[in-house]
């Protein structure tokens, strides 16, 4: 059992983003060459995107019964922003590590296909370590209990799903 889920704090942001990434996968199905992103917290996420109510609602709901059936792969989405910050963390940390002690404009260059290098193989680690991070600690998509309180659109094309449990 992940520890994260004895906070309930956590717990609810993760069974959040995990139906955030489940609506969004879905909704992208329904909506294709439209772009959406979406934002956890304890309460339920803000899907934003241009989609009218019905239909988010819709799929929302959709997305958790997905969920409660088991459909898991939904919660992990490519797009995530831990993918992101994973790519952009190594990427940091390998650039530290070629370029740390160098002193001179010209060691710093005689450098640059190493980071070029290690900045490739960031991104090629991130893409897959991302992924698990996900499923192990950024979402959780067993949402047994879990259901909707409201659907509501906010601004423009931002909506604000609410959760409980």
């Amino acid at each position: 059992m992940n520890p994260l889920s004895d906070i309930p704090f956590i717990s609810n942001i993760r069974k959040n983003h995990a139906l955030e990434h489940a609506t969004i996968h879905l909704i992208t199905r329904k909506l294709p060459g439209k772009a959406f992103a979406g934002h956890s917290n304890p309460a339920g996420f803000i899907l934003i995107g241009d989609a009218d109510t019905e239909m988010v609602v819709d799929t929302a709901t959709e997305a958790l019964n997905h969920l409660k059936q088991g459909h898991s792969s939904l919660a992990i989405h490519e797009g995530c922003g831990t993918n992101y910050v994973v790519i952009g963390g190594l990427a940091s940390l390998f650039s530290l590590w070629v370029m740390g002690d160098s002193k001179t404009n010209s060691e710093r260059w005689s450098r640059f296909p190493l980071l070029f290098a290690v900045s490739i193989i960031a991104f090629l680690v991130g893409r897959s370590v991302g992924p698990s991070l996900q499923k192990h600690v950024t979402t959780d998509a067993n949402l047994t209990g879990m259901e909707l309180t409201s659907i509501s659109k906010i601004a423009g094309k931002v909506h604000w799903i609410q959760t409980r449990g």
